[in-house]
């Protein structure tokens, strides 16, 4: 399977969402990392075939996605970040709707949502209505019904928004499962969510790709250096408009200071190896995590 994205770009009026994106995809998963607004969600609703580009092209195996109409669509998985369903369907109920609108021949339907719910770690809660369910469980029964046609692309859009630490690292492990012999595309916020699941990240900002390769080809991409620092507290407020603070731990007696900078910001501060939020700090000027990410 190859997907090969060529000058993709998708403008709305006179704003540029997506600009000029050239990319190849074999199998395995790529991690689309960026700020909200940076195109991710418009760069895969044209991979979902639900938005047409207005210059480039999309190709798999060889054949334009948009010509293929429901041959690719049958090859695809997708999970947006706000998938509907009705509220009063039990997460089985829900899963023979969407594999019936999917067009699925109810033998083997049945033997796929009984697959799926094992797999997405549901069985108990089969049948509770969706709208009983955690936002964990709902992003569950998301996976279970863009897995249903077993497909050989699987798109998911900031699949771990708004899920606490626990059911981010099952989403992420489940994720790593279901990508052998498939295509797996996850755009996120969150560092941790691809930094250890990820073959291949891109970096994404303002429409267009910065970076891509592994972790760490993009950690070795940066061309400043992380320092780490100890200061006194009244320090601390100088220090940040100086620099690009990645980290800072407070301690009875000052603060801890993780600081991104061409130069040594101070004589006893120590080089540090850079990670992955280093680098997100660096390339889109603030601090990767929940405590900033905009819904």
């Amino acid at each position: 399977m190859k997907l090969e994205l060529e000058n993709l770009t998708k403008k709305f009026g006179n704003f540029t969402a997506v600009d000029h994106v050239k990319i190849t995809m074999t199998n395995g998963v790529y991690g689309l990392l960026g700020v909200n607004g940076a195109g991710k969600t418009t760069l895969m609703r044209m991979l979902c075939t639900l938005l047409k580009p207005t210059g480039g092209t999309i190709v798999c195996d060889g054949k334009n996605i948009f010509e293929m109409d429901g041959e690719y669509r049958r090859l695809l998985g997708y999970l947006p970040q706000e998938f509907g369903f009705y509220p009063e369907f039990t997460v089985r109920d829900y899963l023979f709707y969407v594999a019936s609108l999917k067009g699925i021949c109810p033998a083997i339907a049945k033997k796929r949502v009984r697959e799926l719910i094992a797999k997405v770690g549901l069985s108990n809660a089969a049948n509770k209505k969706m709208k009983k369910l955690s936002g964990g469980m709902k992003r569950r029964a998301g996976i279970a019904q863009a897995m249903l046609n077993n497909p050989k692309i699987l798109i998911l859009d900031e699949p771990t928004a708004g899920l606490d630490p626990n059911e981010r690292i099952r989403f992420r492990n489940l994720i790593s499962e279901l990508s052998e012999e498939r295509l797996v595309l996850l755009s996120t916020h969150i560092v941790s969510d691809i930094e250890y699941i990820a073959n291949e990240i891109w970096l994404m900002k303002g429409g267009r790709l910065l970076r891509t390769g592994t972790a760490d080809e993009i950690i070795n991409s940066m061309p400043e250096k992380v320092w780490q620092c100890f200061v006194e507290k009244n320090m601390v407020s100088d220090f940040m408009r100086k620099y690009k603070i990645s980290n800072m731990k407070s301690e009875p007696n000052g603060v801890e200071l993780r600081i991104i900078s061409n130069e040594k910001p101070l004589a006893q501060a120590q080089s540090v190896k850079a990670s992955l939020e280093d680098v997100f700090l660096y390339y889109f000027e603030e601090k990767a995590g929940d405590e900033n990410a905009a819904v």
